[in-house]
């Protein structure tokens, strides 16, 4: 394998050569959702920054087992479905079937494993456990357990803090806690908390803190040293800090490289509930088209700010028509490329330049200028009508966009979401006023070619007159 990947470690804050812990093989986890409410673009962006990750290991031919996590239990859920009078678990559930619906919409690929958080508490209580036999925690009333941050020597080396230095809420300090820097391993129920939120333990009936479960669910599924951790900058500390000095202290190595993205924004705003501003992807593509949201947030660099904006969403349609069109136009042409053709395309099938911007720490937007590129040279292989080259611009263009998880023949995106058949019933009544309008146009009718073609426009079907003909494609809204 000549891979030679680097990727920013927000741990060492380096650009680090990226050399897996197995040859061939890569173990990822990512920070999943707390289902307390809707998927929001915030959630979704993480979610496909790693996703583009996944592809590009896999497509430059690693074997890769990706992790992410369901937090099924927490206080915001036991809140959140009291007010509402719902079960917790109901609740949870709920929000999990809507984030994995956001997931289907954004042509996410699964992951290998989806653990929630409810069913992993043995893993979890076995960790709480040696973690205590080490030295690193203490019992306080009974159902709580705290971890003590100054019993270890590198807390704070994720995010280079000292104890001294951490901002932590004194005025919500537990009575039974040694120091308001110290966190719940195991937390004991709250008055009027549902009996179902609660499980036994040696230390008496209580639910997990929110880090014990990534430490616990990743060392079940990849091993107690792994590759990559990944989430969102928001959870750098505490949560990612946590999560490693959990581990560190039972004698687990846990992640070996950390990546974060960043947030989106809106009209300059870090997106939160509190700003009002938090846009659900169920509400969103009722109006814009999934790949086109897709494109907005999976094509700007992980590390790199999503300014979000209707602005953003014009360009991204933009861009997504041109890329797509071309697609069309070279199907057309030249036939498709088979799918399975287009899957045995490795790294080290597609233009250098392409593969070197994704080396650099997946670097989306030059790779994406990349594409640009191969499109231009497609288009004029078109207009010479050299097949070879067309073909051959589809095929790279197709793969190097599957990398990005916008093959428009790929699924979600075939069709724009249709069936086939409904696609060539649609292609067929099109085709069927395209030769009206070139028959006016043949007559210098051009009143009744106009109004042939703003009758499309206005069912959302935009027509590009090119040397070969007319071409059609449904306008992403």
């Amino acid at each position: 394998m000549t891979v030679s990947l680097t990727i920013y470690d927000s741990a060492t804050r380096t650009q680090r050569e990226f050399v897996p812990l197995t040859p061939g093989k890569v173990g990822v986890y990512l920070c999943g959702a707390t289902v307390q409410g809707a998927p929001h673009i915030g959630h979704i962006r993480s979610a496909v920054a790693f996703d583009v990750l996944v592809r590009w290991l896999r497509r430059s031919g690693y074997e890769v087992t990706m992790v992410r996590n369901v937090t099924d239990i927490d206080d915001k859920i036991l809140d959140k479905s009291a007010d509402a009078g719902q079960p917790w678990w109901a609740w949870a559930y709920t929000y999990e079937q809507e984030f994995a619906k956001a997931y289907r919409t954004l042509g996410l690929i699964p992951p290998t494993y989806e653990p929630r958080a409810t069913g992993h508490i043995p893993q979890m209580i076995e960790l709480i456990q040696e973690i205590i036999d080490a030295g690193h925690a203490y019992v306080g009333n009974p159902g709580n357990v705290y971890f003590d941050v100054t019993s270890l020597d590198d807390y704070g080396s994720l995010t280079h803090q000292k104890v001294s230095n951490m901002v932590v809420d004194e005025t919500d300090m537990e009575a039974d806690k040694r120091s308001p820097h110290d966190f719940a391993l195991w937390k004991a129920p709250k008055p009027g908390e549902p009996e179902t939120a609660g499980w036994d333990s040696p230390w008496g009936k209580g639910r997990p803190g929110w880090h014990i479960e990534c430490s616990a669910m990743s060392g079940r599924y990849l091993g107690e040293t792994f590759d990559i951790h990944g989430g969102g900058i928001d959870l750098r500390f505490p949560h990612h800090e946590n999560e490693q000095a959990q581990s560190h202290a039972a004698g687990r190595g846990f992640a070996r490289y950390w990546m974060h993205n960043a947030w989106v924004t809106i009209e300059g705003e870090k997106m939160s509930k509190s700003l009002g501003n938090s846009l659900t992807v169920e509400n969103i593509v009722k109006n814009v088209d999934p790949v086109v949201l897709r494109l907005a947030l999976g094509t700007v660099q992980y590390r790199s700010t999503v300014a979000y904006s209707p602005e953003t969403l014009t360009e991204a349609t933009a861009v997504w028509e041109r890329l797509s069109g071309f697609v069309d136009r070279a199907v057309a042409a030249t036939g498709e490329v088979p799918a399975e053709e287009i899957a045995a395309l490795t790294s080290a099938d597609l233009p250098e330049a392409f593969v070197a911007a994704m080396d650099d720490d997946l670097n989306v937007s030059a790779a994406l200028a990349v594409i640009h590129e191969t499109v231009t040279e497609g288009n004029n292989a078109l207009a010479a009508h050299d097949d070879i080259a067309a073909a051959d611009a589809q095929r790279n263009v197709r793969a190097m966009l599957d990398v990005l998880g916008l093959d428009p023949l790929a699924a979600p995106w075939r069709g724009t979401g249709g069936s086939d058949k409904t696609h060539e019933a649609l292609d067929a009544l099109v085709t069927h006023v395209l030769n009206d309008r070139a028959a006016a146009r043949a007559d210098k009718d051009w009143a009744r070619a106009d109004a042939l073609r703003d009758s499309l426009q206005a069912a959302g079907i935009a027509v590009e007159d090119s040397a070969e003909g007319a071409h059609w494609h449904l306008e992403a809204r």
